[in-house]
């Protein structure tokens, strides 16, 4: 007579099924929930996001109507933030405003992104005199404070929204071009470079399909960072009447409109300015939540 012992065996089956792509999607979502202040940032951004997007749902006005009979009015049921000296309900152009402020600031980090990822990629990889012409042209840059660079290229180009975006862009190249070439460095001594290259892949496959797939965290968290820095170096450029011209909703323009009225009508300035500060505010502490998220050693 033999006896048949059932032994439960692990489900060995079900921990594979979890990816290592999963379980890296887990932890940096894990690190982000139990960051506060991440949380916070991301939903500040979020916020203005739909704002922008329903802006045209949510404005009680239209952001150019002028109603000169109610020009500077106080804050009121009907005007939630008021009017400033033409009319205008401050509510709907602050959130139309958003729009113009916002995507100012996305367009200008993908412009510094795209041309400072692929000089940091080209000076990493190939190093030598390719690298020392690179990096010295972003010495270069670097060399001018970054509004005094913003300052020169729209002197240049002449004021207007699509020259701000330019300028503000330019000078986040050296910054992108930097971190993306101190990362490439790292990644093409890795042994596995290597063993591809052996494999006859050519250096276009090498950079854009094994390398920066592998650089792309300090990207995301510098991306994140700049975006603030453009936000607010966008609005002060409108602020000194070099980006968006009247009548244009833009926040920098408001601020600019609203100095004259600082003492009988401090609302028209002061909202405009809190959004630029509370959005700054919030993509600055989501991005220092990004940093520890992509941080290895945070992780435990």
């Amino acid at each position: 007579m033999t006896v048949q012992v059932k032994t439960e065996q692990p489900n060995i089956a079900a921990k594979t099924l979890i990816s290592p792509k999963e379980s890296r999607i887990k932890d940096f979502l894990s690190i982000m929930i139990q960051n506060k202040a991440a949380l916070v940032g991301a939903i500040i951004i979020l916020v203005y996001i739909l704002m922008a997007v329903f802006a045209p749902l949510l404005a009680p006005y239209s952001p150019y109507e002028i109603d000169l009979e109610n020009k500077l009015t106080p804050p009121s049921p009907d005007h939630w933030m008021g009017t400033d000296d033409k009319g205008r309900d401050i509510l709907s152009r602050i959130l139309y405003g958003s729009r113009l402020s916002m995507g100012v600031g996305f367009a200008a980090v993908l412009f510094g992104a795209f041309f400072g990822i692929i000089f940091g990629l080209v000076a990493g990889y190939y190093g030598k005199w390719v690298d020392t012409i690179i990096m010295r042209m972003m010495d270069v840059m670097l060399a001018f404070p970054g509004i005094l660079l913003a300052l020169a290229i729209i002197a240049a180009l002449g004021p207007s929204l699509i020259n701000v975006t330019i300028a503000v862009g330019a000078f986040s190249v050296p910054l992108f071009a930097r971190i993306v070439r101190g990362s490439t460095l790292e990644v093409k001594r890795l042994e596995y470079i290597d063993a591809i290259r052996s494999l006859g892949a050519n250096d276009l496959v090498i950079i854009f399909k094994h390398i920066f797939p592998n650089i792309l965290s300090p990207i995301i968290v510098q991306g994140t960072l700049r975006l603030a820095t453009a936000i607010l170096s966008a609005a002060g450029l409108s602020f000194l009447g070099l980006g968006a011209q009247p009548p244009s909703p833009e926040w920098g323009t408001m601020l600019s409109s609203g100095r004259d009225f600082l003492f009988s009508a401090p609302y028209i300035a002061l909202f405009p300015g809190l959004a630029i500060s509370i959005l700054v505010l919030g993509f600055n502490i989501f991005g220092d939540g990004l940093r520890d998220a992509f941080d290895p050693r945070m992780k435990k």
